[in-house]
């Protein structure tokens, strides 16, 4: 397929994406009209008791982490080309890449964005062919590290790994910080590749985190509840694991762009969306969930990445979209 059809046919499936959208939002616009006095302040009593109950079960005895390595696939290959540090480098091909180094990243190039795209925006990538053998055996390497101090940490991808350290700094007498510091230096001294850490009293918010001070860094919320809501005020709900970027604009769409709006919102919120999504964003906007390790998927098993539904009181209501992180 030429480089022009693949443009014009990823613009078509973009636009009728695009079509879709502001059909949803005008069909939820619709619903939120008609939503009578009455009906709102019954769910308004709802939605209150829903509150009630989260904080009730608000867990703050755990310490998360997420370690996340840094363009993992683009470092792997870096360590054999040093020269690849200096250039923009993409690991994959015109069809699809899977990282990209931080070069790229500053022309806009990211990780999962059609090869043809990322080359119009960045004339000068190099494509490196994917080497999962050289992977696994990096990431074998960080999770030596990671058992030290969580022998149970579950890993969501080769480049990732979720660890509650909560009984290994009991053991040491050490914060959090200085743990997942020491921990990262640990990494970086096995396997040369640096990573990023997000340290919190769930998952959801430890992943978030981790994101926050990247490349080779690490942010910390306390175990505290004050400090959970300041840090979710003022969170763009795009980062939240789980939230899509059709979700994102359907909430922008109702003035929602921040977790402390979703909070501020969420009668509105409980009125447009699922009884299954509402309560997920309820979770997100109060910082509470995910405070357990879940059920190990079965090897091979998809992942949820990402919670995309609406009530549109249409025919069609009940269609799901799962719109990937």
């Amino acid at each position: 397929e030429s480089g022009g059809s693949k443009d014009s046919s990823h613009f078509a499936n973009e636009t009728r994406k695009e079509e879709a959208v502001e059909a949803r939002i005008r069909e939820m616009k619709a619903a939120q009209a008609r939503i009578s006095p009455a009906e709102l302040a019954a769910i308004h009593t709802v939605v209150e008791r829903q509150v009630d109950r989260l904080e009730a079960g608000r867990d703050l005895t755990k310490t998360w982490v997420h370690v996340d390595m840094d363009a993992f696939f683009a470092a792997v290959h870096t360590l054999d080309h040093p020269e690849y540090a200096l250039v923009p480098m993409a690991v994959g091909g015109i069809g699809m890449i899977s990282t990209a180094n931080y070069e790229a990243r500053k022309f806009g190039v990211r990780s999962a964005m059609p090869g043809f795209i990322a080359r119009k925006l960045c004339p000068q990538l190099i494509f490196v062919p994917s080497d999962f053998g050289k992977y696994r055996h990096y990431a074998e390497q960080t999770r030596e590290v990671f058992r030290e101090y969580d022998p149970d940490f579950d890993a969501g991808s080769l480049d990732e790994g979720y660890l509650e350290i909560s009984a290994h700094c009991a053991r040491t007498g050490m914060g959090a910080a200085a743990v997942v510091a020491e921990m990262r230096a640990k990494v970086q001294a096995n396997t040369r590749l640096t990573c990023s850490a997000g340290v919190a009293p769930t998952r959801r918010l430890a992943k978030v985190c981790s994101d926050v001070n990247k490349p080779n860094g690490q942010k910390v919320i306390a175990n505290d509840r004050g400090e959970v809501l300041d840090v979710l005020a003022e969170l763009s709900v795009r980062k939240v694991g789980g939230i899509g970027k059709v979700q994102e604009r359907v909430l922008a769409a109702f003035g929602i762009t921040t977790c402390g709006d979703l909070l501020r919102e969420r009668v509105l919120v409980a009125a447009l969306f699922t009884p299954a999504a509402s309560e997920f964003m309820l979770e997100v906007a109060l910082g509470v969930g995910t405070e357990v390790r879940p059920d190990k998927a079965p090897d091979g098993a998809p992942q949820r990445k990402s919670l995309s539904q609406e009530r549109t009181f249409a025919p069609t209501s009940d269609r799901r979209a799962i719109e990937a992180k």
